[in-house]
């Protein structure tokens, strides 16, 4: 029987593997592996490939080899701007550091192979030298481009891309200063020589509104747009239940249901019902879209949503996973219509322990569509004109606060960590341009939900795990030890100390540390340090147990809009519910499920990034409008470089140490302050401090402080 292609990759590449295999030209293994002639391309096409993805290499000599026989690593280069670079090795927890001098011409996101120049030792990271560039990056840059008179060059938007593009006449596409624009890298030069490229595509000029995100988006390859067959298919989705899909579904319309979100949300994928019996039980129904009724598996919809992995929320836009006729339509649970959902039912006593529950398709009709806010107003403020116009869901909303805080005791009593930071959020005009900067509102509404999913993605985690089915869980290590040697030797200059082996801390130190520091000054430096210790959470295909939640078992199951593993993970629920979930069925899902965890793992910290780069631009944008203005500040974190203030808006700046110049100040490490040679002044973390805007760099989105001359002053007469 002919091999396919993927079979005959796997032949080639257990060759290059076989223990006694010695490297080899193209040649060579053509006749080893008995390749006709008229099959050489598609030998070399395959060889190409497995280059590509890293697991073999070509040597200078033109022979074939995986790196590990070579003593190469092959990894991702991530580039600094100041010229040294890291590379990323997939399944490796560290990354390796490239000195300068051993970049060797590689560009941000080439996939490269080194050989380490310096093993780990002592605290000190691996070093290694790049050997060789396997595979160039895309080779599109986003940047802005300036003409001269002959030519011109785009200055590259990622600080990462630490060299300008050189673009010659005739390949600008005629583009003018302040475009930002698209360029292909078709020569990429040398240690002496800029790369040279031409402008593919114009996004807008720098002084268009939204262009700025969308360059961001750009960057990082979000796409904007939807293919033609996505939007095909959607439109056959019809705009209302039909009345054949309600058959053979849990009809729950009878029962009291809302929906609580943010003001301006559109997608809404949870709904909640809740009952109080006699004996104190608690029924919970957490209710969430049945997005996977219109999503079917492998259609153009599917591949789309599996590609963008998650909904990305920039500062002015929504770049949606499902286009908007779903979240926005018949997928939102929104007030008063018809909607399909799965459902979540829970009886839970009064420790919070779930003591039955039960997962079902239903058919929902949402009774009332509730903001945060005006459930805060009934809630914590007890607002009666807002309480006179839901005073029917005013029990439910008792109810649901009552539920909320057992269901948060016990999970504070386990050892579940909550990291209590506040967040910004940007307030834009129509220029796109920011006017405030304001922190979002946590509070017993934004709780009460947050408790509601946690319990819900818990128990059908707990459920597939025992049931032994193929799933996808969201997944916590436990948190490095060198991390938190260093958070314990830091915590002791403020008093406290975390008990027990850094090997093996349970969640519930960290916890019991941040309700110790609680309304202290120090409290948002140690919070954000114990983050910072922290592993990052990811998709697995086994259940490895959440630390930060402290619970053996957790998934993703109440955003279906928005993120692809819950939408996977619904498909699985509901073949099994169906009793489809057969031999076939489950290989099936055994083979495709370790590359949905990867895919949504890297989409999920791509959003991330963009999402980050966006609001550190924004604020970079306002405080540009502030240079000279005073504002009051905590030091957010002391290096040898300088000190970081962060301001009550949560934007953080930089005092750098050459600004300190009333004193020769001096960097102690080991106590993260900075002492004054003559004065004594010390400058710590957590500690108040005034501060000038100085400058802003918009391209680094970087902001510089100086301290307030009153408080030098203030200073100086303490001392005296």
């Amino acid at each position: 029987m002919e091999k396919t292609r993927e079979e005959r990759k796997v032949v080639l590449f257990d060759l290059i593997s076989h223990k006694d295999y010695q490297p080899m030209k193209i040649k060579e293994i053509a006749m080893v592996l008995h390749v006709k002639r008229e099959e050489r391309d598609l030998l070399e096409a395959l060889l190409q490939e497995l280059i590509d993805e890293g697991r073999v290499i070509r040597t200078k000599r033109g022979k074939y080899a995986r790196p590990e026989t070579m003593n190469m690593i092959v990894g991702r280069f991530i580039a600094h701007a100041k010229g040294f670079g890291f590379v990323d090795i997939e399944g490796q927890e560290d990354d390796v550091f490239i000195p300068s001098p051993y970049v060797n011409g590689a560009f941000h996101n080439d996939i490269v192979a080194i050989k380490l120049i310096r093993r780990e030792s002592k605290g000190k990271r691996q070093e290694g030298e790049i050997v060789k560039i396997i595979k160039r990056s895309d080779g599109q840059v986003i940047g802005t481009y300036e003409k001269s008179r002959n030519f011109g060059f785009v200055i590259a938007d990622h600080k990462k891309f630490t060299k300008d593009i050189f673009i010659s006449k005739g390949k600008n596409k005629g583009a003018v200063n302040g475009h930002k624009v698209v360029v292909k890298i078709i020569d990429w030069g040398n240690e002496r020589r800029n790369p040279e490229g031409e402008i593919i595509e114009i996004i807008g000029h720098i002084n268009d509104p939204g262009t700025d995100i969308l360059a961001i988006a750009r960057s990082y390859e979000l796409p904007t747009q939807f293919p033609d067959g996505v939007m095909q298919q959607v439109e056959h989705v019809s705009a209302q239940v039909k009345e054949e899909e309600k058959q053979g579904r849990m009809d729950i319309r009878h029962m009291q249901m809302v929906t609580i979100d943010g003001e301006d949300a559109k997608d809404l994928d949870d709904a909640i019902t809740i009952e109080k019996q006699d004996d104190g039980t608690y029924t919970l129904g957490v209710h969430i879209a049945d997005v996977t009724h219109y999503v079917t598996e492998r259609s153009p919809l599917d591949n789309e949503a599996l590609t963008r992995g998650t909904s990305v929320y920039l500062v002015d836009r929504v770049i949606p996973m499902l286009p908007h006729t779903l979240s926005n339509g018949i997928c939102s649970l929104n007030m008063g219509v018809d909607r399909l959902a799965l459902s979540c039912f829970m009886d839970i006593d009064e420790n919070g322990h779930v003591t039955n529950h039960k997962i079902a398709e239903t058919l929902i009709n949402v009774d009332q569509r509730m903001t945060y806010t005006n459930v805060k107003k009934i809630l914590e403020e007890e607002d009666q004109e807002i309480t006179k116009v839901y005073e029917d869901f005013i029990p439910m909303f008792e109810n649901m606060r009552d539920l909320a805080a057992v269901l948060r005791h016990k999970r504070k009593r386990r050892g579940s960590i909550d990291f209590d930071f506040v967040e910004a959020k940007i307030l834009l005009n129509d220029r796109g341009e920011p006017i405030d900067v304001v922190s979002y509102d946590r509070n017993v509404a934004t709780r009460i939900i947050e408790e509601f999913m946690l319990l819900a993605n818990e128990t059908i985690a707990e459920d597939f795990y025992w049931q032994e089915l193929p799933f996808l869980y969201r997944s916590h290590e436990e948190p490095d030890p060198d991390k938190l040697t260093s958070l314990g030797s830091f915590i002791r200059n403020f008093g406290y100390h975390i008990k027990g082996d850094v090997t093996d801390i349970h969640p519930k130190e960290i916890q019991k540390l941040l309700v110790e520091i609680e309304g202290k000054p120090e409290e948002a430096i140690i919070s954000r340090l114990a983050l910072r210790s922290m592993k990052q959470a990811r998709y697995t295909v086994t259940s490895d147990g959440h630390y930060g939640l402290a619970t053996k078992y957790y998934t993703h199951f109440t955003s279906p809009i928005r993120r692809y593993p819950d939408l996977q993970i619904h498909r699985i629920i509901k073949e099994n519910l169906h009793g489809k979930l057969d031999e076939k069925r489950v290989r099936h899902y055994l083979a495709i499920l370790p590359q949905v965890a990867k895919q949504t793992s890297t989409t999920e910290r791509t959003a991330e990034e963009a999402e980050r780069e966006t609001i550190k631009l924004k604020k970079a944008q306002y405080m540009e409008k502030h240079i000279g203005e005073t504002f009051d500040g905590v030091i957010s974190g002391v290096t040898a470089w300088g000190l970081y203030v962060e301001l009550e808006n949560t934007i953080e700046g930089l005092v750098h140490v050459t600004a300190l110049s009333d004193d020769y100040y001096i960097y102690d490490e080991g106590k993260h302050i900075f002492i004054g040679e003559r004065t004594s002044k010390i400058y710590r973390m957590g500690e108040p401090l005034k501060i000038i805007v100085v400058s802003v760099n918009i391209i680094e989105r970087t902001i510089d402080f100086e301290i307030a001359d009153d408080e030098l002053q203030n200073d100086q007469e303490a001392n005296e």
